[in-house]
């Protein structure tokens, strides 16, 4: 999880995307079994053929900002979400993030099935830099939000998609991150919980200092939560602006 001081002139972004391009080499046929993979590769035989998820994109976000990425599926929103978490190193280009990040990508992410919920929490808090103290002081906090009480000693293997959202959600908000990485977290789950979600989010917004990068399929969401939206489609950065102008521009090309 990224975590860079901020150096001395005091910059005023929070993310800092220069001209990042990434590129996945991928098998020009499908093969079956690693025997076979195995075969072609001393053989010479395996070729890979580029694929670019993402082309030479360059954009800022300042302190504070909430900003939307919006994008069909395979457009390479994830790709960016992972490469600004620092799950993913770039091909070329270079991305500063300076400050914390609670990444909510991959739902079950950090998360051991075979562990109850409870133990999960310490888990998943220890990757997100949490101490022990701090998840003791806080479990409680969790738990209600999460509204899990009587799921708590359970193993996750037996949770739904939804429950371990509320779980995830919970542990990466209970306290203030300087950085919000939300990625269709509020899509899974019944619509009270994701109401519940987004006024959390609200506060975190309100209060001036969380930067918050939101990812949704749900058009009228991004544009309720953010200010700013990044259009990337294709891999390439098609609009970058104002929330109203790029969400009409989005909806207008399945038009």
């Amino acid at each position: 999880m990224p975590d860079m001081t901020t150096t001395s002139d005091n910059p005023p972004y929070a993310i800092d995307v220069d001209h990042v391009t990434m590129v996945f080499n991928m098998a020009s046929e499908s093969l079956t079994n690693l025997k076979e993979y195995a075969i072609k590769l001393v053989r010479r035989e395996l070729f890979f053929k580029e694929f670019r998820a993402l082309k030479d994109i360059s954009f800022r976000i300042r302190r504070g900002e909430i900003v939307g990425l919006v994008g069909t599926n395979g457009s390479g929103k994830s790709t960016m979400l992972k490469i600004i978490a620092g799950v993913l190193e770039p091909s070329r280009g270079s991305c500063t993030v300076r400050g914390n990040i609670a990444p909510l990508i991959e739902l079950g992410a950090g998360f051991d099935p075979e562990l109850t919920a409870r133990e999960n929490i310490y888990l998943n808090g220890a990757l997100l830099g949490y101490t022990r103290q701090f998840i003791d002081d806080n479990l409680q906090d969790i738990i209600d939000f999460a509204e899990l009480h009587d799921f708590m000693d359970m193993p996750l293997k037996n949770f739904s998609s939804g429950m371990v959202a509320r779980i995830a959600f919970a542990i990466a908000t209970v306290t203030e991150p300087d950085i919000l990485i939300v990625d269709e977290t509020l899509s899974v789950g019944d619509v009270f919980f994701q109401e519940k979600c987004e006024r959390r989010i609200r506060q975190l917004i309100d209060s001036g200092d969380v930067t918050v990068l939101f990812v949704s399929h749900d058009i009228e969401q991004v544009e309720r939560i953010c200010q700013r939206a990044i259009w990337i489609e294709k891999g390439d950065l098609r609009m970058d602006g104002p929330v109203a102008e790029v969400c009409e521009a989005y909806r207008a090309q399945s038009r």
